[in-house]
């Protein structure tokens, strides 16, 4: 246990969490930051990324007793006032637990399809918490992996870490690059391309489940929540589908969209993998 103690915000030992607020920073640095105890915990149990410290205020380091018992003697644990906390990462963090961690080397898209069956892909996801909360539907329902068009929040952005409860260190991602190519090279290796569109021609996401198609190599593709996925993007589904609805609106947040989608292709591929 290696337990040190700083009174001073502006301790150099302290100099990897000035980019709490400053994403481009982490990146750079090739770090990341995980907030809150329980998504701590998770980053500690992970077997691919490597923790360099914690960071917390006193009443973490009695919620995290156990886990700094146990913590390797390379990881450091930092202790400090919440002032002190804050003037390290020049934002006001409430939940006085932050953990420092290096960035693991970039899944490429190839290596991604090579292990995957069903996987999801985002194109133009900005939003942080819109992200975060696909990667925990993600590992709700078993997904393989995670591709992201350009132009997506850093899954390993500290917000989407956090909204994702950890699964953004646990699921596996990479870039789908070059876009919308790489939706060819998805197809190319066996994946069904399907794009989820409120348009009214789509078919009824309840008739794709039935088909054989749902139990095999299954690319789901969702786009923002204002403009959708772009004409270049639908043009390369080879199924378009929609979440039939009553009432006035046409469409779904993305993060319930992907809840439903994902579960109902989850239920009926766990349901055939277990002979039910």
């Amino acid at each position: 246990m290696n337990v040190i103690r700083i009174d001073d915000g502006h301790d150099p030992r302290l100099s990897d969490y000035a980019g709490v607020g400053t994403p481009a920073i982490l990146t750079e640095r090739r770090l990341l930051i995980a907030e809150g105890r329980f998504v701590v915990r998770r980053l500690l149990d992970s077997a691919r990324i490597t923790t360099r410290s914690l960071l917390l205020n006193d009443a973490g380091v009695k919620g995290m007793a156990d886990v700094i018992e146990a913590a390797r003697p390379e990881v450091a644990v930092y202790v400090a006032s919440a002032d002190v906390i804050t003037v390290a990462t020049g934002f006001n963090m409430h939940r006085g637990c932050l953990a420092v961690a290096e960035r693991p080397a970039a899944l490429s898209l190839v290596d991604a399809l090579a292990t995957s069956q069903f996987v999801v892909v985002l194109e133009r996801v900005v939003d942080a918490d819109n992200v975060g909360s696909v990667f925990r539907t993600a590992e709700a329902f078993g997904l393989d992996a995670v591709l992201l068009s350009p132009g997506c929040c850093d899954p390993f952005y500290r917000k989407a870490i956090r909204t994702s409860s950890g699964a953004a260190l646990v699921v596996s991602f990479a870039a789908a690059a070059p876009w919308p190519e790489a939706l060819d090279m998805m197809r190319e290796r066996g994946f069904v391309i399907v794009a989820m569109t409120p348009d009214g021609g789509a078919a009824d996401i309840g008739e794709f489940v039935a088909t054989h198609a749902a139990h095999g190599k299954i690319a789901v593709l969702l786009g923002t929540e204002g403009h959708g996925l772009t004409d270049e993007a639908l043009s390369r589904a080879d199924v378009r589908l929609r979440i039939p609805m009553t009432g006035a609106l046409d469409s779904l947040n993305i993060a319930t969209a992907a809840g439903i989608t994902l579960h109902r292709l989850h239920e009926v591929r766990h349901n055939r993998l277990v002979g039910r």
